[in-house]
């Protein structure tokens, strides 16, 4: 009896202790099918599915070239050689290929990385070709991989290169167009997170796939004609070995658009090859970004401003004595003897100081350069022309510069007697060169542009309409006087340097620059602004030529410049001669 109780009793405990055990495997199923269920299928997710970015591609930099367009900026597929030091087994082969097949692409003692301890990412070599990296695939190494990474490349060399500025060594834009325009050159990378095989290869299959598509970086068109940016360039070389110049700058634009057509400096530098250049002052386009006491050229801008507002004539006489007295200042001309009772635009042609400050006065009383006068002045300098203020082309670095109100203390009598022939303000070369254009288009102001249109999936799409700012900062009339005199005075001055039956004027300027605080008597900025065509201005020109402790002067140095320029331009654009 005793034993049947005691076989019962064992059967009742087997029976508790499986009912115990299957309970626990309930109760832990239960947790981690129901409570920890979510837990657990982000996990299975993070180990079967992987995200992959999908690289956009930096938009291409076009330029003109006639009626085509050429590129500028490009991108080229290069690799980047890597090993798993945990899986190479070939090291003397692999060391011998890499020296054969890469050449100066490899890194440093790139032998030692291949014994890294507990590495598994070692890179080898960097900027690869496609057919370097075949052959190296060729030897199928065991530990070396490849990875496929886009280089910028610039098919032109040193062309454009301040207009252009580079991607630096993280992919972002630096200077010029690539970097004003950096985030609409380089798009948006896309995403695909997918289920993977061993191989880490993305599967179709799967619900929870997800896919965002690449957005490439914008194709830009530059207003820029290749073939007018390489005579510029070509000229400016010119002008520096003849000159000894050790900075020369040019520009080219449309005064009936605004547009841009060439724009160049020298020293230069190569996009592609940034990461040479010893001096990063080369970087900035001095067109832009380099504000300086214009000169003389300003004097068209005085002699405008006194005849819109009927204070002169350009017919109009004076009484030169090659002096005048500004307050406590004798201001003298550079160019002596023309004295006696003379034209404006006599004054003009031999780019007399005196003829301009007298304008000036004239503004005012007659006798005084008034705050009326200054008031006039700065009016048609800084508001209407813009002289001193951004013009807001698209390139980064555009500098202001300045030009002292009246209401200002430094905005005296004596200042505006300098500003009346380009000193004692600053303003850029391309403020200037957007100025003269309204000057001489008529009267309408153009806003600088760069950027032609963007080349889409639908084809080539152009801004239409230039940015017109604002109309009318003259009379036609004076617009029409100023040509004239601007065009008698080169003629009269410069005979038979340019192409007949064309109207040809512009003027020139010799400024001094200001070293430690004083004027300078051993550096002086040569320039000259002018404008071609035949019956209507067709392209607007301005060149600087300057050097540290080197003397310049505007027709000496830079007026040849604007007429190697000039007569290109008109048989390139074709112009017709008058008829």
């Amino acid at each position: 009896m005793n034993l049947e109780l005691q076989k019962g009793s064992r059967s009742r405990i087997l029976a508790a202790v499986i009912l115990i055990i299957v309970a626990i495997f309930v109760a832990r199923l239960f947790y981690l099918q129901v409570i920890r269920h979510d837990y657990y299928v982000e996990l299975a997710a993070s180990e079967q599915q992987s995200r992959f970015t999908i690289p956009a591609s930096r938009g291409l930099i076009y330029a003109k070239s006639g009626e085509n367009t050429v590129p500028l900026a490009m991108n080229q597929t290069v690799y980047t050689v890597f090993a798993d030091p945990q899986t190479v087994t070939e090291k003397e082969e692999i060391t011998t290929a890499l020296r054969d097949i890469a050449g100066g692409n490899i890194r440093k003692d790139f032998e030692k990385l291949l014994d890294v301890p507990d590495s598994r990412y070692q890179i080898l070599a960097t900027k690869l070709t496609r057919v370097q990296a075949d052959k190296l695939k060729e030897k199928n190494f065991s530990g070396i991989g490849f990875q496929e990474n886009s280089q910028r490349v610039y098919p032109e060399g040193n062309l454009a290169g301040q207009v252009l500025g580079f991607v630096n060594a993280e992919g972002v834009g630096s200077y010029g167009i690539e970097g004003y325009l950096n985030e609409d050159l380089e798009g948006q990378d896309g995403l695909l997170q997918a289920v993977t095989d061993v191989g880490n290869v993305p599967l179709t299959i799967g619900n929870n796939n997800v896919r965002i598509p690449k957005q490439d970086g914008k194709n830009v068109v530059l207003t820029i004609d290749r073939n007018v940016q390489s005579k510029v360039e070509e000229a400016l070389k010119a002008a520096a070995d003849r000159t000894g110049a050790t900075n020369v700058s040019g520009v080219v634009i449309d005064p009936k658009t605004g547009k841009v057509l060439a724009m160049a400096n020298l020293p230069s530098y190569s996009p592609g090859e940034y990461f040479k250049v010893n001096n990063v002052g080369v970087f900035n386009n001095n067109v832009i970004s380099g504000p300086y006491e214009p000169g003389s050229t300003i004097k068209a801008f005085t002699m405008a401003t006194g005849i819109d507002t009927n204070a002169i004539r350009a017919t109009d006489r004076f009484n030169n004595t090659d002096s005048i007295r500004v307050q406590d200042r004798v201001i003298s001309n550079a160019t002596r003897g023309i004295t006696g009772n003379i034209t404006f635009e006599t004054a003009m042609q031999w780019s007399l100081n005196t003829g301009f400050v007298t304008i000036a006065q004239r503004l005012g009383d007659g006798e005084q350069i008034t705050r009326e006068a200054r008031e006039t002045m700065y009016e048609y300098f800084a508001e209407r022309f813009r002289l001193g203020q951004p013009t807001g082309i698209e390139l980064s670095s555009e500098a202001a510069g300045s030009i002292v109100a009246p209401s200002q203390p430094t905005g005296n009598e004596v200042r505006y007697s300098n500003m009346s022939f380009g000193q004692g303000m600053e303003a850029t070369m391309l403020q200037v060169a957007a100025g003269f254009g309204a000057l001489v288009n008529g009267g309408s102001f153009y806003k600088p542009t760069i950027i032609d249109g963007f080349i889409t999936e639908n084809g080539f799409e152009q801004i239409e309409e230039a940015e017109l700012v604002e109309k009318g900062l003259v009379k036609p009339s004076t617009s029409s006087e100023i040509r004239r005199v601007l065009t008698e005075a080169r003629r009269a001055g410069f005979p038979g340097v340019d192409r007949s039956g064309y109207n040809i004027g512009g003027k020139t300027g010799t400024s001094q620059v200001i070293v430690d605080g004083e004027y300078s008597s051993t550096q002086t900025t040569a320039s000259y602004i002018g404008y071609g065509g035949a019956d209507t201005p067709e392209y607007v020109i301005m060149v600087q030529v300057s050097g540290k402790d080197k003397v310049f002067q505007g027709a000496r140095d830079a007026l040849p410049i604007f007429t190697d320029i000039s007569n290109w331009m008109i048989d390139y654009l074709k112009i017709q001669p008058k008829g």
